[in-house]
Order: structure tokens, then sequence, then C-alpha cells
């Protein structure tokens, strides 16, 4: 029973985003709780998600998270907000293995942040409709106005690794500028993409504000999640073994290149896999 429980605990995490943003909660698993193997699905040919219905994020994110479960996974990150915000719940009546979103852990963590009682959402605009961060927020203290703005250019920014650049700068400005008169204390990072640009956003928004990052928050989460359910690896990986694997669906090239940009230690490899393969049967 030991060794059954030994192999669970050492087999990877699945963690899946529309594309490159959810690199970010994979940075923070690794500083975080560094056993974790992880297997990473970037959904690079159908980016951006924001923009897209909810039934056809709903249905991306179940291909996605079929795949998953053929790497044998333990557990399911989805380092996306908008599918957090739109497939989460019907993922997890399909699953048998824990799974956490990402939007969760950020709203519990701004509603205890604010102290004016005003909370700022910068995200896609699937979630800023969803209203399920509000939703959350309202559920910790419904006294709480939480003010949502979307953002669709900041993804494709970074995707393109314009991550400080002077149309980036003149972008953010103009999204945010309404947030700053509507006098917020505490700015959500509303899409997993947006931390690679926190210093801009930053900068903008001035030292009063503070920046809730739901990567931090989520890898926080995960690693209370493991040791809640006894799946936390407490074991070292080898030499040579195989600890982090990357796929997508499309560019493994060009993700690999921004991939090792943002997590530094060097990512041998990202494969391309079909993603269609793995439609919901209906």
């Amino acid at each position: 029973m030991t060794d059954d429980r030994e192999q669970l605990q050492n087999t990877p995490i699945g963690v899946f985003d529309s594309g490159v943003g959810g690199l970010t909660v994979v940075r923070e698993i690794i500083r975080q709780i560094p056993n974790e193997k992880i297997v990473y699905f970037g959904d690079t040919a159908r980016v951006p998600y924001g923009s897209k219905s909810k039934d056809t994020v709903t249905k991306y994110s179940k291909q996605i998270v079929r795949f998953l479960k053929t790497q044998n996974v333990k557990a399911v990150v989805v380092a996306c907000n908008t599918a957090s915000a739109y497939a989460l719940d019907e993922i997890e009546k399909e699953i048998d293995i824990p799974i956490i979103g990402v939007v969760k852990p950020g709203a519990k963590v701004a509603a205890e942040t604010t102290r004016n009682g005003k909370i700022g959402v910068i995200a896609t605009e699937g979630t800023i409709n969803s209203q399920i961060y509000s939703t959350y927020i309202k559920k910790i203290n419904e006294n709480i106005n939480v003010i949502g703005k979307a953002c669709p250019l900041f993804v494709p920014l970074v995707e393109e690794g314009l991550l400080v650049d002077p149309v980036t700068d003149e972008i953010a400005m103009r999204y945010l500028s309404e947030l700053i008169d509507r006098d917020i204390d505490t700015l959500i990072l509303g899409c997993t993409h947006y931390p690679l640009i926190r210093s801009t956003i930053g900068k903008i928004m001035g030292e009063n504000v503070a920046l809730v990052n739901p990567a931090y928050e989520t890898a926080r989460g995960l690693k209370e999640l493991l040791e809640r359910e006894d799946l936390l690896n407490k074991k070292e990986a080898g030499l040579g073994e195989n600890k982090y694997r990357f796929f997508v669906s499309d560019g493994a090239e060009k993700f690999k290149r921004f991939a090792n940009s943002v997590l530094k230690y060097g990512i041998l490899s990202a494969k391309t896999i079909n993603i269609e393969e793995y439609s919901v049967k209906k």
C-alpha cells in the first residue's frame, strides 16, 4: 500500500493554458513545491481563449484534460482564468482526480488585501463577462466593490514577447486609467499572461495599489491540496529524470524560446500534438 502511495505521489501534475501564460503558474509551482513533476500543455494553435464562447472554451478544456489524463497526472491545474471561469465546474464533474483553477485563490487574497473595499480586475473579455471574480469576492464580503476591465490586447502583446516596449506601455495606460479614476487599492492580474508585464502595470498603477498575482496564490493552493490529499511528492527527481515535459498544439520552437525566457532553467524540447484527437466522445 505504501509503495502504491509513493508511486502515485511521484506522478506529475498536469497544467494547461491557452498559450504561454500558464508558465507563470509553472514557475510558481517549481519555486514553491520543487519536488513535483509537471506536464504542461499550451494551446498555442487556438490562443486566445478570452474572446471565445463558453461552449468553445469548455470543449477545448475537456480535450486538454483528456490528453493530460493519458500522461498519468495525479492532479490538474487550470492555469487559465477564462477556462477556470467557463469550464472548471464541468470538468470537475467528469474527472476522478483533484483539480484547481486560478480564480478562487486570487479572489480570496484580494478580498483579504483591500483596505477601501474597491478591487479592480483586469482580464480577458471572457473572464470579465463571466463575472466570476466578482461572484467569489462577494461571497467573502458582499460590501466590496469589484470593477472589471477587459484588456484583450495584453495576451497577444505577451505572446509576441513585447514585455518591455513603448507599445505595451501605451496600451496599458489606456486600459488602466479607468481603474485609477475609480480609486481602487487592489488589482487582480486576472489572466496568467499578465504577471509577465507586472512591472509595467505596477508602474502605471502606483505603489498604493496592491497587485494580486493568482499564479502565486494558485501554487500555494495546489500545495495545500496535495498535502490534504496525501499526494505531495516527497522524493527529489533522479539525475536525468524527465521532470518537466511540455506540449503545445502549434509552434513548438517559438514556445520553447519563450518558455526558456520565463522559466530560465533550460527547456530541452516542446512537443506538438494534435489536440483535436482528444475530442470528448458523445
